[in-house]
């Protein structure tokens, strides 16, 4: 049977054989293609560069460096454990020799000595490198300086590394090469990963919170028939069996509502979604949300629980309320301003606009503040706009902003005092949106209205969105309780609270043009 690595050949190599790299060796830098010559010499000798045995750890560095940092100098432990992780920063001085060991949760110092394991097994430890796998006996001791260390009897090479590792990035030159091979990333920048152990403890908080009052965790399809529960440019895939096109979710709002139709009060779902639109700092192909549904609530008691979940969320996440971010100092703390579209217009950008106002009047207030619209554009559309260039930037501690026109709002319940508005709410943290929620449209006849006028825009991401679902108007026709609903994008949630520049920054693997170097 033939396998190809990860250069496309055929026959992957054994130990003992690194001919594979022949192909390519004229693209090879000089260094890397002298460490291949040493890594071929080590196997001729009959090293095992990939361990086939099973090495246990029975201890991790993250616990050994807790359970010993009361040794003084000079003092050491008892207790012989084992260990493991990936060599980093050789310092050599004839007999002895000092590296670091860094594993998942930690990184500390090994000491070998000639005295300890031998000439021969002391010399095949030198012929390691930087980037190397290894696992290590020995016991804790504290050097003279006071930096503690493993005082190694015994080590097994576990996995040869071949590539030559970086010592740092620098610069936004590299910014790219470290989206790209993110592995590499995380080994040689350690504050990139606590970016993404704060991401992984603030999804676990969001669930822990939702679970807690009574939300029940839910998986609905990430293939639809017809896009919806957004505005937004769907992609487009083709079932062979069925011989149907379908497209990749870019919300699961409408199969969540589905849900509370038949009577599920409370649910919620951490769903990855895909839009095929354009990327910047703030805006990803593929994102993650968590959205939730609560029947009997509208966007008054969506308000308070977002505001308490965000506000449990990043102290449990980050240990505190407080943070920077793009040199603003946020807190989180304190009650959080509440106040409409119209009235934050004025209080924030200066401009007094309404409903009552001549649509061309406000022509005229986007001309004169270098607004661009599009034609066709209701005053609904023109307001929206008119706020997204005036007011969003400067929305930096948190604040909600309510009372949406009914022109951008297909989903959300008309406004009880006012039929141009919706009641819908989004949650603005340092000049970005973070959260969107509505009393959720309920009526029948008014959602067919609306999908209808949305399926004739001249916009085509509505014209794409605004398919009508008639399996969904058949299931709001059953009847559904008055209901509040939100997603909140957890991505945007983790840039702001880690002050991180771009989203690219917070995903693992974000979607990157392929190198063609």
């Amino acid at each position: 049977m033939q396998n190809k690595d990860n250069y496309g050949h055929k026959d992957l190599p054994g130990e003992k054989d690194y001919g594979y790299y022949a192909e390519i060796e004229e693209s090879l830098s000089e260094p890397l293609k002298v460490k291949i010559e040493k890594i071929k010499d080590m196997a001729s000798k009959g090293h095992e560069l990939y361990y086939s045995g099973s090495f246990k750890k029975t201890a991790e560095i993250g616990k050994i460096i807790e359970t010993f940092s009361g040794l003084q100098p000079g003092e050491k432990s008892e207790e012989v454990f084992k260990t493991a992780g990936r060599l980093m920063l050789f310092r050599v001085h004839g007999k002895a020799t000092f590296c670091d060991l860094k594993g998942y949760d930690g990184k500390i110092q090994l000491y070998l000595s000639m005295k300890n394991i031998g000439e021969n097994k002391y010399n095949d430890f030198l012929s390691l490198d930087i980037g190397d796998w290894i696992g290590v006996e020995g016991n804790a001791f504290v050097t003279h300086r006071g930096e503690l260390s493993i005082n190694v009897t015994d080590y097994k090479l576990l996995s040869k590394s071949v590539r030559i590792m970086p010592e740092k990035w620098h610069g936004l030159k590299d910014v790219e090469l470290r989206y790209r091979q993110r592995y590499l990333d995380f080994i040689v920048n350690p504050e990139v990963k606590k970016i993404f152990l704060t991401r992984i403890k603030v999804i676990e908080e969001m669930r822990g919170f939702l679970s807690s009052r009574g939300f029940l965790e839910v998986e609905t399809p990430m293939l639809h028939p017809i896009p919806g529960g957004a505005a937004a440019k769907p992609f487009i895939t083709h079932h062979n069996a069925l011989d149907m096109d379908l497209y990749l979710r870019i919300a699961p709002e409408l199969y969540l509502k589905r849900l509370v139709i038949a009577g599920f009060e409370k649910v919620f779902e951490i769903n990855r979604n895909f839009r095929n639109e354009g990327i910047s700092h703030k805006h990803n192909p593929e994102f993650t949300m968590v959205e939730f549904y609560q029947a009997f609530a509208d966007y008054n008691d969506m308000m308070e629980l977002t505001e308490e979940m965000i506000k449990t969320v990043t102290l449990k996440a980050t240990g505190s309320l407080n943070f920077s971010y793009r040199g603003n100092d946020i807190s989180l703390d304190g009650n959080w301003e509440k106040i409409s579209m119209i009235q934050s217009i004025e209080k924030y950008g200066g401009l007094k606009v309404s409903f009552d106002t001549d649509i061309n009047e406000l022509k005229k207030i986007c001309s004169e503040n270098k607004i661009e619209i599009a034609p066709g554009m209701g005053k609904g559309k023109i307001i929206n706009e008119i706020f997204e260039k005036t007011v969003e930037p400067k929305l930096i501690q948190p604040v909600f902003i309510k009372d949406y026109p009914v022109e951008i709002s297909p989903l959300a319940r008309r406004h009880a005092r006012d039929s141009n508005l919706t009641e819908r709410f989004e949650l603005f943290i340092g000049g970005e949106e973070v959260a969107n929620a509505f009393s959720e449209l309920i009526d029948p006849r008014d959602q067919a209205a609306r999908f209808k006028q949305q399926a004739a825009s001249g916009d085509e991401e509505e014209r794409l969105t605004g398919k009508i679902d008639l399996d969904f108007l058949k299931a709001l026709e059953y009847g559904m309780p008055p209901t509040g609903g939100e997603g909140i994008g957890v991505d945007r949630f983790v840039m702001i609270i880690t002050d991180s520049k771009s989203l690219r920054d917070v995903i693992l693997f974000p979607i990157l043009r392929p190198d063609t170097d």
